[in-house]
């Protein structure tokens, strides 16, 4: 049991602030207790829902000055428990911080504060001809603070990049309740490091994103949707070096496997817009230039072998539907058994190989294992979903894909890659850190952590474990 709050905390929470600043309405407790992951019972002390930066930094300086633990919440539609409060912590929840001022058409900016919907500030803009173009499955709940905290990525990288390219600047509360304006609406400042990138992924463990300068682009012109059935990995592969050299900007490319589909069709009435069956298929969405040379690169692709059969959207409902069966692969992988989920990233280079020798991990060790792989291959980010056999016990399962996890990572380090591609650390990845991190990064980022959150009082116990105790001889 996590110890009650300290009574002199209470009695100052209900002196100092408006009375409809926090909930212990058992409800609330459950929902913003937790995240995505669902995995840890949410247990929180109360949620606080601030409206104001000053909120905020009143609220953290009486936090730290009682040793109260804070999680940071957003939309909590992260998938490593980086938002989860299940210690009798104090939740902050951002939603009521959903302003979004007026768009700087000179400068192509927009400042927001950090509750405000990825989806709302895609239509804010949107009249303009502009957006931000950080896009994902869940921007109708994901929040702006969330995305920058957790270097939000989506389908688009392959065009855009990551959160982080598209933030000019930030307000951030430190754990002290101190405000620091980092960066504003500068393209160029030169002053020395970017403190703005301190909490770019940083998870709330450094400090609270409160308002953001975000920088905005032009709408893409015409899209266009197509979906193509290949034999292999190395099709896909294929494919992709042939799309970077197409008449077309590439706007995302995503594959995923027959094992999705199959899923897809136990889960809900699913069918592809052509007969023929594959192991691998690509949805590939570009910026066109003209009608007539996309015709002819696609039907280059025949010509050369390079896909077994594809299909191009006629129109934006038929746009929709091949999406559709991209983006509906974790809902229907969830709804038809137990999938344990990985985020990680490759080189794209190392792509191959590293399936190949994660196929050969698989057939050797795990046979019984169905694994529903899917991603935004184009910048080396794979899903990993290893489904638990239905006959299976729970227990036994979570324990086998936990072995199976650290060979998986083990290859990860050997291909050069990253254990985690979007989700971050949060709890979930905090065990495996080292195989994406050295002892010497691991290191700074606990010194960093200690100077700015000396306290340790921000999102404890995500990222990384406090540095461990140094005893002197006869300390």
């Amino acid at each position: 049991m996590s110890a009650p709050l300290p009574a002199a905390f209470l009695d100052r929470l209900a002196a100092e602030f408006p009375g409809d600043l926090v909930s212990r309405e058992a409800a609330d407790l459950a929902e913003y207790g937790r995240d995505w992951t669902k995995v840890h019972v949410p247990a929180p002390a109360l949620v606080a829902f601030p409206r104001s930066t000053a909120e905020v930094s009143r609220l953290l300086a009486l936090c730290n000055e009682h040793g109260v633990a804070v999680v940071p919440s957003g939309g909590r539609t992260g998938l490593a428990g980086g938002a989860v409060a299940a210690n009798g912590e104090v939740v902050l929840s951002l939603e009521r911080m959903r302003r979004m001022d007026p768009v700087d058409e000179l400068g192509n900016t927009v400042r927001v504060q950090a509750g405000a919907v990825t989806e709302a500030v895609h239509e804010h803009v949107r009249p303009l001809g502009l957006t931000w173009p950080v896009d994902f499955a869940s921007k109708g709940s994901s929040q702006v603070g969330g995305n920058i905290a957790t270097n939000a990525g989506g389908v688009k990288v392959i065009r855009y990049g990551l959160t982080r390219n598209w933030v000019l600047g930030l307000q951030v509360v430190l754990a002290s309740g101190e405000v620091l304006e980092l960066g504003g609406a500068l393209e160029k400042n030169n002053t020395g490091v970017d403190l703005r990138q301190l909490f770019v992924g940083s998870e709330g463990i450094l400090g609270v994103i409160t308002e953001a300068t975000l920088k905005l682009t032009r709408l893409p012109g015409k899209l266009d949707v197509m979906l193509f059935a290949v034999p292999d990995l190395a099709g896909v592969l294929r494919l992709f070096r042939e799309a970077q050299a197409g008449p077309f900007t590439v706007m995302a490319y995503e594959f995923f496997t027959d094992v999705c589909v199959a899923r897809q069709r136990r889960h809900r009435s699913v069918r592809l817009p052509f007969e023929t069956e594959a192991s691998h298929y690509v949805l590939l969405e570009v910026e066109r230039s003209e009608p007539d040379a996309l015709e002819t690169w696609q039907a280059a692709l025949f010509e050369k072998e390079l896909v077994l059969d594809g299909v191009v959207a006629a129109h934006a409902q038929q746009a929709q539907e091949l999406w559709s069966l991209r983006e509906g692969i974790s809902e229907s992988l969830a709804a038809t058994g137990m999938p344990h989920k990985n985020d990680i990233a490759l080189p794209v280079a190392e792509l191959e190989p590293f399936t190949a020798e994660f196929q050969r991990l698989i057939d050797e060790r795990y046979p019984a294992f169905e694994v529903a792989i899917f991603g935004h291959i184009g910048d080396g980010n794979l899903h990993v979903n290893v489904m638990k056999p239905d006959e299976m016990e729970k227990a036994a399962f979570l324990a086998a894909a936990s072995a199976l996890d650290e060979g998986m990572f083990e290859l990860v380090q050997r291909h050069h890659g990253s254990i985690s591609a979007e989700h971050g650390i949060g709890l979930l990845k905090k065990p495996y850190l080292h195989w994406s991190r050295s002892p010497a990064e691991i290191a700074l980022l606990r010194a960093l952590k200690a100077t700015l959150d000396p306290k340790g009082i921000l999102n404890p116990g995500k990222v990384i474990d406090p540095a461990p105790l140094v005893r002197t001889p006869g300390g």
